[in-house]
């Protein structure tokens, strides 16, 4: 079997590149619901954006994936009152499970410069400042990818079918299971039990089951609901707190593979990402507990920034100004331009 790491990394992303005098730089955050593009001009400190389509190879095919990002690009360049070849660089990060296709049909509409990573990539750099360290990714979905000496490895990530494993669907299923436990009395009572159905408009727990077959609910509803479940363990009840538990030990245990094939030891960023985290100090210090008995030294953040922070960091990296540009200068210049 295949043992090779699941993610390429460019070599111009991990290797010192040398200092090239440009201007601008191109960051792009392709998802499976819209693509984020932005235009970092380094001497006038500002940010213009773009927008687009999905771009998710897995969602939208090759061709509207391709014509989403070129979109949301042109709009971004246009907006700096510039022409493509002023560029210095451009990082585009996708959702999907293979790029490649991606890549080549980008490097084919404008030039071998603009490079095509795995938004997991994007994640991580947003989370370190595109240092060696992790990245814990909990949104609708999960999974970990980090960069340490022995090169970058990610871990989970598989859907929710098959993984997303701590995540906020995992979060919501569990949550419906932990109802149906109660109802059946094979489980603990729970407050859940009341609160999940008038949350999906179902008359009843047995209800709630059978909608989720039958309508069927869609990943981010489910996700949704994990909102309330931390609510409730706020409020006490003991199993929507071992529901927050358990997420963290399943993240854990991704995050132990992802340390133990990079080399990460000692003091390295770890920054959690991802709406599942809003839940703060039921989630993240369960999670934080158990990255310490991993790793004593590890730095637990939270990342705010934007993900096309991250392409942005990247694009820095491999025009040889990553120790010029991180994300205490990027952050803000980013919120002005999001009017966050």
């Amino acid at each position: 079997m295949n043992r090779d790491s699941l993610v390429e990394l460019p070599a111009t992303l991990t290797e010192e590149q040398p200092v090239s005098d440009v201007r601008y730089l191109l960051g792009i955050d392709g998802g499976g619901t819209k693509t984020l593009a932005a235009v970092l001009d380094l001497q006038g400190g500002t940010v213009h954006l773009g927008h687009g389509g999905p771009s998710n190879l897995d969602a939208v095919g090759s061709q509207l994936a391709v014509r989403a990002l070129l979109e949301a690009a042109d709009e971004a360049i246009g907006g700096a009152g510039i022409y493509g070849d002023q560029l210095g660089s451009a990082v585009l990060a996708i959702a999907g499970t293979d790029t490649s296709a991606i890549a080549g049909a980008v490097r084919e509409a404008r030039t071998d410069a603009w490079l095509v990573v795995n938004d997991v990539v994007g994640a991580w750099a947003t989370a370190t400042g595109a240092s060696p360290g992790v990245a814990v990714i909990s949104g609708t979905g999960s999974n970990v990818f980090g960069v340490g000496p022995d090169g970058g490895w990610r871990a989970g990530g598989w859907g929710h079918v098959l993984g997303d494993e701590g995540s906020g669907h995992w979060l919501g299923i569990q949550s419906i299971k932990a109802a149906l436990g109660d109802r059946e009395s094979s489980g603990p009572p729970t407050a859940i039990s009341e609160v999940a159905p008038a949350f999906f408009k179902a008359p009843s727990v047995e209800a709630l089951a059978t909608l989720v077959y039958s309508k069927p609910l869609i990943k981010g509803e489910i996700a949704a609901f994990a909102a309330e479940t931390a609510r409730l363990a706020y409020e006490g009840d003991a199993v929507a707190r071992g529901l927050y538990e358990r997420a963290a030990a399943e993240l854990a245990v991704q995050i132990g593979a992802v340390l133990a094939k990079t080399g990460l030891t000692g003091r390295f960023p770890v920054g959690l990402i991802g709406s599942a985290f809003k839940a703060g100090a039921v989630f993240v210090e369960p999670l934080t507990a158990a990255i310490h008995e991993l790793s004593p030294q590890a730095i637990v953040t939270r990342v705010e920034m934007a993900p096309v922070g991250g392409s942005l960091l990247l694009a820095a990296r491999a025009a040889g100004l990553g120790r010029d540009l991180d994300r205490e200068r990027l952050a803000p210049l980013l919120d002005a331009a999001l009017g966050v």
